[in-house]
């Protein structure tokens, strides 16, 4: 399933199918509905013995839902409780009550970056890098340490990677063309800016390849490849580590489809490097 992102909330989901479900389903939808907790933090059994129904009940509620399971439901309610106070002050104010526990929301974001990097997603993702003449990327702040670690690493594998910085928009992306692509990344609350410029770019014929949050986000539209992952709340910010994972994951395969182009390019690098004695002996 593509589940629908963070602001499709579970009222909503269970909403949409309200007339196809059960009694018993009705029960347990009540009950995560009054108490999201529940099923975010809770195993199958334990939810199944607090409405007083069975796993398989559970399972099938999951399902009806529109989710391939039980853990995939669990994991779209933690990201529904973690986004529910967008504003940093008002993450501070909850004091952590509605809070996913952070060890829990960095290992789903993780989990939703392999997803991507293991699923059918990948090829669409990669070719449009590896194709390129030149490859801009373009981030909100929430993804900026996620945009410099793939500018770090893909200029390492490829020739002609820049990063867009907001200061230079116009005296940059009057220089992207048909044969460019760009990577955007960029998550709910989205950057008008950022979305102004990735409009521009595709506008150019740039192919867009977007790293965001949900189908519902305005770079989907824009894309010719895109993939969603987690992105947690951890503490009133939101977290980087999974952007920066994906980042370093796209080096990789880009630099795997490369081949003899990237390990070339590396090996000049690094004679420069020891040309100019970067590193201490």
């Amino acid at each position: 399933m593509d589940i629908l992102g963070p602001r499709t909330s579970t009222l909503e989901l269970v909403a949409a199918v309200s007339n196809a479900l059960t009694p018993t389903e009705r029960r347990i939808a009540e009950a995560v509905v009054e108490e999201p907790t529940l099923l975010a933090f809770g195993t199958v059994s334990e939810l199944a013995s607090r409405v007083g129904t069975s796993r398989p009940s559970i399972v099938r509620f999951a399902t009806k839902l529109g989710f391939d399971g039980y853990s995939q439901l669990q994991q779209h309610i933690r990201s529904d409780l973690s986004h529910h106070l967008s504003r940093p002050s008002e993450r501070i104010r909850s004091d952590g009550n509605k809070a996913v526990p952070a060890r829990m929301a960095i290992n789903d974001a993780i989990a939703s970056v392999f997803d991507v990097i293991e699923g059918e997603q990948l090829a669409a993702l990669v070719a449009p890098i590896v194709q390129a003449e030149r490859v801009w990327i373009l981030s909100g702040e929430t993804s900026r340490a996620g945009a410099h670690a793939l500018h770090s690493g893909l200029s390492m594998v490829r020739p002609r990677v820049q990063s867009l910085e907001e200061h230079s928009y116009a005296s940059t992306l009057g220089d992207a063309g048909p044969d460019d692509a760009a990577i955007v990344f960029d998550f709910y609350r989205y950057r008008r800016r950022a979305l102004a410029a990735a409009q521009l770019l595709a506008d150019a014929g740039v192919a867009i390849v977007a790293i965001t949050d949900s189908p519902l986000s305005p770079y989907v539209e824009l894309a010719s490849a895109w993939c969603r992952i987690e992105v947690p709340a951890i503490g009133p910010f939101d977290s980087s580590i999974p952007v920066v994972a994906m980042s370093e994951l796209l080096v990789a395969h880009v630099a795997r489809a490369l081949k003899d182009d990237a390990t070339n390019r590396i090996d000049q690098i690094e004679t420069l490097w020891e040309k100019t004695e970067v590193f201490l002996e």
